[in-house]
């Protein structure tokens, strides 16, 4: 989907507008609509017949070159074999994250060596195999809204460390930010945070100022890394200055910063909210992509799309059997053939029990056919909760 592909009838233009809300056209593979065309090539000069569509000029080097020091991770576990582990550290992590809420509704100061504990964990399980635990954060029981975005934030945050290949300490540096940096979040009326219809002026600075509170929570908080306040503050920033609080730029923002905004972007877009839809994981990821260079580093959110892969763990897909199925584990070889566990039969009938495919495997839908993913669903685009086959 990234590549692009030519569409040359009015019958493909017809069930694209099944399935996608917006194109955008690629003026180096074909001219626009005539009357633009003939614009373009009439007396401007421009002998290639259009204006060029291109992606955003970067404003100066990728945070990625601050990287110095990179680490091998090799998978040490299946993610059969983690599972169980990784729900455990699951458990653990959120008995620690409401402990946090209520410490911080209370006015207290966090306890961060328990936080650093759960991250202790949290890290070991991803660095042996993230897929565990980035299923478990995909479809974890619905404990809160704040309580799931910390959780699945983090794991992300962490998985994405482990892919730029970043020194353990960092690694656990990150999984902490991931917890803490909407810590503020506490400090915005239930009202706010909850109203479905667009914000207004008042409303959006009260939520913006969540920020301001989480810097002030850690740095009230003895035994967190210094730099964490500092680098909670920046998950809201843009790479083209955009953001707040302070609008920074490019590789002001600085690589954790940069990793954070990416990321909280990444999981609100796929996360059920009372004001905007959920997307697919591939739309995010889209969307993501069309906006490097713009929002987010270049190169960052490149290497990004390759970590969380095209089907990332925990997305429903739909199979071209017409089964649909939860993605349980990448393949880091060929990312357009994943294992799926199959959860329906191609008339949306349950199926018991499920069937494990990997699709490298090449088994068969029908005779010579191959399994092959269709599509990504949306969360809640059928009758299923993938989280009672894991939890």
């Amino acid at each position: 989907m990234y590549q692009g592909f030519v569409l040359d009838s009015e019958k493909q233009l017809e069930t694209l507008k099944k399935y996608c809300k917006q194109v955008t056209i690629d003026l180096d593979k074909g001219l626009d609509l005539p009357e633009r065309s003939d614009l373009l090539t009439s007396g401007t000069g421009d002998k290639s017949g259009a204006t060029r569509s291109r992606v955003a000029e970067p404003l100066g080097p990728s945070v990625l070159t601050a990287i110095k020091h990179k680490v091998t991770y090799r998978e040490k576990a299946t993610v059969d074999e983690e599972l169980p582990v990784a729900r455990t550290v699951q458990h653990k992590t959120e008995l620690v994250l409401r402990e946090i809420m209520g410490t911080v509704r209370a006015g207290k100061a966090l306890d961060a060596p328990r936080v650093q504990e759960a991250v202790t964990s949290m890290t070991d399980s991803v660095v042996r195999n993230p897929d565990a635990m980035m299923l478990l954060a995909k479809l974890k029981a619905k404990g809160g809204h704040a309580l799931d975005r910390a959780f699945g934030v983090s794991i992300y945050m962490l998985t994405f460390g482990r892919f730029l290949q970043l020194p353990r300490e960092q690694l656990d540096l990150l999984g902490v930010l991931g917890l803490l940096q909407d810590v503020g979040m506490t400090g915005v009326p239930e009202e706010v945070v909850t109203k479905k219809d667009p914000l207004s002026k008042v409303e959006l600075m009260v939520c913006r100022s969540h920020i301001a509170h989480s810097v002030a929570i850690l740095k009230g908080t003895p035994g967190l890394p210094p730099e964490m306040p500092e680098l909670a503050e920046r998950h809201h920033e843009r790479y083209n200055g955009s953001g707040y609080p302070k609008g920074l730029k490019s590789e002001e923002i600085g690589l954790f910063g940069s990793i954070a905004g990416l990321v909280d972007c990444f999981d609100a877009m796929t996360h059920p909210r009372p004001y905007a839809e959920v997307y697919s994981p591939s739309n995010a990821l889209n969307h993501l992509y069309n906006s490097r260079n713009v929002l987010f580093d270049g190169p960052l959110v490149e290497q990004f799309v390759q970590c969380i892969g095209i089907f990332p763990v925990g997305a429903l897909v739909e199979l071209n059997s017409g089964e649909v199925g939860i993605v349980i584990a990448q393949n880091l070889v060929r990312r357009l053939l994943p294992r799926v566990m199959v959860v329906l039969d191609a008339k949306g009938n349950p199926l018991r029990p499920q069937r494990i495919l990997d699709l490298a495997n090449e088994p068969k839908a029908a005779p010579g056919v191959p399994y092959r993913i269709k599509r990504t669903l949306e969360q809640g685009s059928v009758p299923i909760d993938p989280a009672e086959f894991f939890l």
